[in-house]
Order: structure tokens, then sequence, then C-alpha cells
């Protein structure tokens, strides 16, 4: 098992990355002060539920701890007011106080909604994440929780730092091949902000991560969440430096909203968000071969490097003004500088990223 801390001072929390670790979890709620007193809510979605469910459940049971469970359809249409509304009444009914946590087993979507659960549920309760996805790497560390409105994505949300991420890699076994490719797109971007030598390996070892091979997973996680939780403890709520994880997530997030957050998964959204970029960092006069670059590798992995002909180019836009990264009239992007090297630009050009998209329609 392999350990990282999240720095945020009293609030700073451990990462546990590792084959086997929730074998023990049941210790690991007690070595964080978790309490058998109070019921507990863990919250899953149907795909993570038929797998791994009642044996987590199990091992807290066995551990002397109240469980009661919430389990949501799959996909990103859970992000939304009324199943927060519906998760909210089960902790209700539950019987869940001030003394309970809500644990999140699942995804980017589970830890999102269990994550707002947990923050506005009286005002606030503890929170564990257990990531089962790879994607999920990212948005289990940090506390940015949230659910979409439909004309725009984490529209809704706060921050709220989980007590612990308890990262099994045999979870990931059962993760579908699209899942894993769209999961490893967040992973390989967490290199091209900040760790070249990350990307290189992860160029080299294209091949294992797609096997799920467990030594290469647990190798390319550690790094991954280490990129994630250094950029965290440096900036929490995002005034600055944490805006660099953005990188793809302008055009990515929307893409999701104007496919109605099912036609593309979050992380193939953000490969082509992250090819985006790239072409728009050639126009603003750095080398073109970032953006070959980035594309070769993305397409190693077998994402998506194209918008869909089909998407309206307008309503991208559209998409792009209402989001968070849309400040004082003027489009912010993160925009790569080198591989491993970003920087944040506030004053990008709409016309420039109006042609992007057009491009990245047209072209095969």
């Amino acid at each position: 098992m392999k350990r990282l801390t999240v720095d945020l001072g009293e609030r700073s929390y451990p990462i546990y990355v590792g084959e086997g670790v929730l074998n023990d979890i049941a210790a690991t709620f007690a070595a964080h002060k978790i309490g058998a007193k109070s019921p507990h809510l863990l919250v899953t979605d149907e795909n993570v539920a038929r797998h791994h469910l009642d044996r987590v459940k199990s091992l807290l049971e066995a551990g002397g701890y109240r469980i009661a469970t919430c389990v949501v359809a799959a996909g990103e249409q859970s992000k939304s007011l009324t199943v927060f509304e519906e998760v909210v009444t089960v902790a209700l009914q539950a019987g869940l106080d001030r003394n309970s946590a809500v644990i999140a087993l699942g995804g980017g979507v589970v830890g999102d909604l269990a994550g707002f659960v947990a923050a506005s549920y009286m005002r606030g309760v503890r929170f564990v994440q257990i990531p089962t996805t790879i994607l999920a790497h990212d948005s289990s560390v940090g506390g940015k929780v949230a659910v979409n409105h439909r004309l725009a994505k984490n529209m809704i949300g706060a921050f709220h730092q989980p007590e612990f991420v308890l990262y099994d890699i045999a979870t990931l076994k059962t993760l579908p091949e699209r899942d894993v490719r769209a999961g490893l797109s967040e992973l390989v971007k967490e290199g091209f902000i900040l760790d070249r030598e990350f990307v290189e390996w992860c160029d080299a070892n294209a091949e294992r991560l797609l096997a799920l091979d467990s030594e290469a997973l647990e190798h390319a996680l550690y790094v991954g969440c280490g990129v994630k939780a250094r950029v965290v403890s440096a900036d929490e709520r995002e005034g600055g430096l944490r805006a660099i994880l953005n990188l793809g997530h302008t055009i990515g997030h929307a893409l999701e909203a104007v496919a109605g957050y099912n036609e593309l998964l979050h992380g193939e959204a953000i490969a082509i968000g992250m090819v985006g970029a790239a072409r728009l960092s050639a126009k603003l006069g750095n080398p073109e071969s970032i953006a070959a670059e980035t594309e070769r590798i993305l397409r190693k992995f077998g994402l998506p490097v194209r918008i869909p002909a089909h998407m309206d180019t307008d309503a991208i836009m559209s998409a792009m003004m209402h989001d968070k990264k849309f400040t004082d009239g003027n489009m912010v992007f993160i925009i790569p500088q080198e591989i491993g090297k970003v920087e944040i630009n506030k004053n990008v050009s709409a016309v420039w990223v109006k042609e992007i998209v057009e491009q990245l329609k047209r072209e095969e």
C-alpha cells in the first residue's frame, strides 16, 4: 500500500492506494475516529453495487458499523438536484446525525453526488471517498463536490474535503474497457499539467495500463493522485494555481452539456478538450508539436480527439459561456506551453475558440 497526504493543515487527510486496501476498511474507519454508534450512509450506483456493495457493507458491519445504502442510476444524469433530494431522504429515514458519515463507493458521479449530500446534510457531515474507477482518482481528491444544472456542469456545489480516500486497485478490474480508457485520459492529464516524465512513462506503459496491470496501475494512480494532492494543498479553493487542473475542461464540459451528459464519457470529452487547448496553444505562439504530441498520446489510449460532427457549434460556445471558467467577458483556458507545463490564460479569443471547435468537427 502507498500513502499520500493532502496537506490542508488541520483538515489534512490521507490517500491510501493499493490492491486489497478495502479488506481493512473497518479498521481504517476506526483509526480515523469514525464511530460505530451513529448510522452511516453508503451511496453507490447500480453498476458498482453489483460488484462491490455487498462486500463493502459486510466488511463494515463486521466491524460493528450500521450502514444504510442508497443505490442511484449509473451515469451523469444522477448528478441532479432530484437525485440529491432522494439521497437526502434516505439519509433522513436512516437517522443520520452530526456524527454520521456519507460514504461514496463508485466513480466521479457518485463521489460528487455523495459529497454534496455530505456537505449539505445538517450543514455538513463527514465524508469518505472509495473510488472504484480510474477517472475518480481526480475527482475523489480535493473536496470539490457538486451536481449539474441542465445548462452547465457542476454549477451547484461546495468544497467539502473527505476524511480519507481509500483506493483499492482490485475494484478497477471490473471496469468496462471504455471506462478504463476514459479514466486514463484524466490520469495522463495530470502529467500534461505538471510532469513530463510521467507523460513519457504513460506513453511507454500504455499497453500495461490498458490491460489493468496491477503494478502499473498502482504506480500511475500514486503519481496522478500525487499531482492532484500537490495542487490542492497549495490552492484548496481554486483561487489561482488549482485552475491548472482544468486542462481540457473548458471545451470538455461544454461538449458534455451539449450532449446531454449521455453521449461522451467525461474522460472522452476532456481528451477532446485537451486537443483543443493544445491547438489554441499554437495560435498563441507555442510550438505546434505540442498539439501533435498530445493527440498522438491520447490516440494511443484509444481516446477520441475530434468533436462529433453533429454537435452544434453555437450550442458548444454558449455552454462555454455558462462555464465557471468564463469570467469578465473573456474566455479562460488552461494552455499547455510544453508537455508538462501549462499556464492560465484569461484572455483567449472567442473567435479562435470557435475556429478550433469547427476544425475539430470537420477533421477525421
